[in-house]
């Protein structure tokens, strides 16, 4: 059995993660699909949204060393990128995904640029943040229960 202060860690990791922007509302509803039957569905989801976007940086990273930039094609790929971060609730890089894609339609090379990589730097914060949150509820175990943060 899990320590209560274990599962104040927990609480608090997860309430930090909202407040700092990294995730919104999507990630709750995807805990509220969590039960017995499928524990670790939201631990689940999130590994194959940060393995997949590991792809979809490679695609847009090539595509960004092409010159001049193809902007209909980063947009599409972007677009595509915006939609997994989305559906798990990723808000900061969701953001960033926003805003290349309005630079896209700009034509504004040096703001993508500039999105792009702060897209990176937050898409590798919220990876490590997540999985250490995820390691915790491991060892917490099956007595935490998610709820909303305050």
């Amino acid at each position: 059995m899990a320590s209560k202060q274990m599962q104040n860690q927990v609480a608090s990791m997860r309430e930090s993660l909202f407040k700092q922007g990294f995730l919104d509302e999507q990630f709750i509803q995807l805990e509220d699909l969590e039960d017995a039957s499928n524990p670790n569905f939201v631990e689940e989801v999130c590994t194959v949204f940060f393995r997949d976007s590991l792809r979809q940086m490679t695609n847009i990273e090539q595509a960004l060393q092409i010159s001049p930039f193809d902007f209909t094609r980063l947009d599409d790929h972007m677009h595509h990128f915006k939609g997994s971060s989305s559906s798990i609730g990723a808000a900061k890089v969701k953001y960033q995904a926003t805003l290349f894609r309005e630079y896209c339609r700009d034509e504004n090379a040096e703001g993508v640029r500039r999105a792009f990589e702060q897209m990176k730097k937050d898409l590798a914060t919220l990876k490590k943040k997540v999985e250490t949150y995820f390691q915790l509820i491991r060892q917490v175990g099956p007595t935490h229960t998610a709820g909303r943060p305050k």
